[in-house]
């Protein structure tokens, strides 16, 4: 997504322009993806080793991985019979860190917004418990 010199989005961006960034931020919006990203920060690690920090199934957290791997965000690197990954590209510490800034420059803004933050996660999970 290409910035102008004024640090706006040009006039003439397209909905195609947007669809890269607009792929990389939904595949770390999932919260457990996200929290095995933060944990790849600090190095390698295995599908094994991940299910017993996040304590969830080993299929949820290889599905996350696997979704992080096909995004291009994630690499393994196999010894002997066990894989382990790691963050394909640092940069993506530099972008967690800039959103913790600007998170933290916001105040509780984000967390308040009607459509994204906690209150209307509270309520997707509510209709979605009333519907099972």
């Amino acid at each position: 997504m290409a910035m102008n010199s004024t640090g706006a989005c040009p006039a003439s961006s397209t909905g195609a322009d947007v669809a890269p960034a607009v792929a990389l931020f939904h595949s770390l919006s999932d919260p457990t993806r996200l929290a095995i990203v933060q944990r790849l920060a600090g190095g390698e690690v295995r599908v094994a080793d991940l299910v017993r920090e996040l304590g969830l199934a080993q299929s949820t957290v290889s599905a996350h991985v696997a979704c992080l791997r096909d995004c291009g965000l994630v690499v393994g690197r196999p010894q002997g019979r066990q894989m382990f990954y790691a963050l394909a590209r640092p940069e993506l510490m530099d972008l967690l860190a800039s959103a913790e800034t600007l998170l933290a420059a916001t105040g509780s803004a984000v967390a308040l917004c009607p459509t994204y933050g906690a209150g209307a996660q509270a309520a997707v999970e509510e209709t979605e418990e009333v519907g099972r």
